[in-house]
């Protein structure tokens, strides 16, 4: 009996990668094998940076409070510390926003906290 291969589930599961390298440069666009390292490297790319994408935002909400909480002569340690005290929730992503965009609303925080 003729050895049998399932060309079909072959030729679509290479497909699907080569397609997922679109937008590569040179072979690793149009190279099998080549395209398929690429983009498995991708996705373990994309795995990780989903995760560290979460903490780089978060470092960036402290700078803007920080930033924020120093102009009325308070470090953010110190205002979240106060904030947590007084039982105002507020998530930092909010928090960096009205520091940068509402100045007065900041404010208004910042004076109930101290």
């Amino acid at each position: 009996m003729p050895r049998s291969v399932n060309a079909v589930a072959s030729r679509a599961r290479r497909k699907k990668v080569l397609k997922q390298a679109k937008g590569y440069f040179g072979r690793r666009k149009n190279v099998w094998t080549v395209a398929k390292n690429a983009v498995e490297k991708g996705l373990q790319y994309q795995y990780r940076d989903r995760k560290a994408r979460k903490r780089a935002f978060r470092a960036l909400w402290i700078q803007r409070i920080n930033a924020g909480a120093r102009q009325y002569g308070m470090s953010y340690s110190v205002l979240m510390g106060k904030l947590n005290e007084k039982g105002i929730d507020i998530n930092r992503k909010v928090l960096a926003d009205l520091a940068m965009n509402e100045p007065e609303a900041f404010k208004a925080i910042v004076d109930q906290a101290k």
